[in-house]
């Protein structure tokens, strides 16, 4: 375990660090998520330690903006951002980020459903925990079953396309004996870390348009000397893909487009200059494939 301490909680009236200070601020980023974003906001606003919620709208084709507008009108904790077009996950989260003021933020995914004490849960483990930077949960699907990307490997372009776009090796099963179980990235669709620590990394990378922007911010809280956690004792469901579901495709470039992003800044120094052209050949000729089958998908 690392022996990093925290350097970021906010400081009391004495100047000194003050962990008993467990407000958090929540970012949700919302895209075409009405069918499950009030429950989210609702869950969240009813959650323990929650002193703010900020929805950033990236400009939805539906109502989901309205929605969190007639929220607010009730809830002032919530507050909307009405972006006019869609700038990107990264982007949208550093932009809600701008907006908190408390010890901790959490990134939450509009349709993942935290339940009352989740998020004071993960703090009171984040606290009690020196050298832990940011923090995920198990997540799971309406049916119950465990989400393999809840515990992730690095992510090898070279090894990926070796298998043939297998992904099994990125996943790393659960391990029943620990409670914080220390990983090299957590899923995106929830993460909770001290704001500080966000500010002091500069946020997500906004070159990031949609996929690994998550799989960045955990790389780089590990490379500034924290560790990255899984808290195994919790569970959030997590319905996955509501907003993905409209355009498939273009989502599948996103993720392969991330991908490359992550390989340039992370492996490509150390990649052979004859073999980089041939994992870029890969990695698009993979994403051909891997489009067709998410628009035939779609199509059934």
């Amino acid at each position: 375990m690392s022996n990093t301490t925290h350097d970021f909680p906010v400081t009391g009236d004495n100047g000194a660090r003050d962990f008993s200070a467990r407000d958090i601020g929540v970012i949700v980023v919302s895209y075409a998520s009405a069918r499950t974003l009030e429950s989210c906001l609702v869950r969240l606003l009813s959650a323990r330690d929650v002193a703010r919620v900020i929805v950033v709208d990236n400009a939805s084709p539906d109502d989901s903006a309205d929605l969190v507008q007639r929220m607010a009108l009730r809830e002032p904790r919530l507050t909307l951002v009405r972006n006019d077009e869609n700038r990107g996950f990264a982007a949208a989260c550093n932009q809600g980020a701008t907006a908190v003021s408390q010890p901790w933020i959490a990134f939450v995914n509009p349709d993942a459903y935290v339940e009352r004490d989740t998020l004071s849960r993960l703090v009171a483990h984040a606290t009690a925990r020196a050298g832990a930077g940011l923090l995920g949960v198990e997540l799971v699907d309406e049916a119950g079953t465990v989400d393999l990307a809840s515990r992730r490997a690095d992510p090898s372009l070279r090894d990926q396309l070796s298998g043939l776009g297998r992904r099994e090796n990125l996943f790393l099963g659960a391990d029943p004996a620990l409670k914080l179980q220390p990983v090299d990235a957590v899923s995106g669709a929830l993460m909770l870390l001290p704001t500080g620590l966000y500010a002091h990394l500069d946020g997500m990378d906004e070159g990031y348009r949609l996929h690994a922007e998550d799989l960045d911010l955990c790389r780089r809280v590990r490379e500034a000397g924290y560790e990255v956690v899984v808290a195994n004792d919790l569970r959030v469901t997590h319905v996955r893909g509501v907003s993905s579901r409209r355009r498939p495709a273009w989502v599948e470039w996103q993720k392969h487009r991330g991908l490359w992003r992550y390989f340039k800044k992370f492996e490509a120094n150390d990649t052979p200059s004859w073999l980089t052209p041939v994992l870029w050949c890969g990695l698009w000729s993979h994403f051909a494939v891997a489009a067709a089958r998410a628009r035939w998908r779609t199509r059934r």
